[in-house]
């Protein structure tokens, strides 16, 4: 869990994401979830699958009995709309959850119509607009004079192999 604070991309207020993995080809994601508040989170729906595991505190869904404790892991199947809340009940203020979401995150109102939404390419931009108005701009694009971390891959018989890692913009493996 990151220590520097400036990497935590405010989404909300008392709710920040840090980025770990923004795939424009697939058009999902992978992020740590930060939520500093009790209450609501939002109510969403996903049209495609969701894991999540819980790193620090816990959660819920209005819509289920189950508490999501330190340590649980997550499916959200696709289509189900939920609510996902952090309060006393659970026993916690405070949580941060590690999502993979595949597929766009679509809010909606209590009759189900749509609200908003966010997919890969609204929260790439909103990582540019932070990381920039707090001096990480060096960051958030895989182009030339940007620092990028990146894991170069292949397929071979269905599996995934590291062919290069990118560290800070350099090759080290």
């Amino acid at each position: 869990i990151p220590d520097d604070e400036r990497v935590w991309v405010p989404q909300a207020k008392d709710v920040w994401f840090r980025p770990l993995l923004l795939n424009t080809v697939t058009g999902s994601w992978c992020n740590l979830l930060r939520v500093r508040k009790s209450g609501v989170l939002s109510r969403h729906v996903h049209p495609s699958w969701v894991t999540g595991l819980v790193m620090k505190g816990a959660w819920r869904y209005l819509e289920h009995d189950w508490v999501a404790t330190e340590g649980s892991f997550v499916y959200e199947p696709p289509g189900e709309i939920h609510t996902l809340v952090v309060d006393e009940a659970v026993g916690a203020q405070e949580m941060i959850t590690f999502f993979n979401i595949h597929g766009a995150m679509i809010y909606v109102d209590d009759e189900g119509a749509v609200t908003g939404y966010e997919d890969v390419f609204t929260k790439a931009e909103m990582c540019r607009r932070h990381y920039r108005a707090c001096g990480l701009g060096d960051r958030g694009a895989i182009v030339p004079g940007l620092r990028a971390d990146l894991v170069r891959v292949r397929e071979l018989s269905g599996m995934p192999v590291v062919r290069e890692v990118w560290r800070e913009g350099r090759r080290v493996v």
